[in-house]
C-alpha cells in the first residue's frame, strides 16, 4: 500500500467524521512504521525527533495532496488544523482499510483508538516513555 492509502486507511479507522489533530496523525503513522511496518508494507515515512516527538514533513505533504483531491477536509482551528475525511475520502479510506489483513486492521484500529483517546500532553508523554530516542528535540517538558 502506498503512502496515500496508508493515511486514508488510518483516518478511516477513526470512523465517520473522526477528527485528527496533526500530532495524532503523525503519531499513528509513526506507530505503524515503528511497531508493525511489515503489516503495512512499510516503513512509509522517515520519522525524526522534532518539537513534539516523531515527525515527518511528508505526512503533511500527503495530507495536502489528499485535500487537493477532495478526500480530506482541513478544519482551520486558528493556530493549527485538524483533519477529517470527506465522504469520498471515507469511502476510499474504508476500502483501503478493508484491503489490509485482519491482523493489520486490528493493529491499526487499536492504534487509532489509543492515540485519539489521549490528550496532547498524555500522547507526548506516552511516546517519550516508549520511544526516548524521539524526545531529543522536544520543546514540551
Amino acid at each position: 500500500m502506498d503512502r496515500q492509502g496508508i493515511v486514508l486507511a488510518a483516518l478511516a479507522a477513526g470512523g465517520e467524521n473522526a477528527e485528527f489533530s496533526p500530532t495524532q496523525v503523525q503519531k499513528v503513522l509513526f506507530l505503524l512504521d515503528r511497531e508493525a511496518s511489515e503489516l503495512f508494507d512499510g516503513p512509509h515515512f522517515d520519522f525524526v525527533p522534532y518539537d513534539y516527538g516523531p515527525y515527518d514533513r511528508t505526512v503533511y505533504d500527503v495530507i495536502d495532496d489528499l485535500s487537493r483531491q477532495g478526500l480530506v477536509r482541513e478544519l482551520d482551528l486558528g493556530r493549527y488544523r485538524n483533519y477529517v475525511l470527506t465522504a469520498k475520502g471515507l469511502e476510499i479510506g474504508s476500502a483501503r482499510f478493508e484491503d489490509l489483513t485482519p491482523k493489520a486492521q486490528s493493529f491499526l484500529g487499536r492504534m487509532v483508538d489509543w492515540v485519539r483517546s489521549l490528550n496532547f500532553q498524555q500522547l507526548l508523554a506516552a511516546m517519550y516513555r516508549k520511544y526516548p530516542d524521539m524526545q531529543s528535540n522536544c520543546i514540551v517538558p
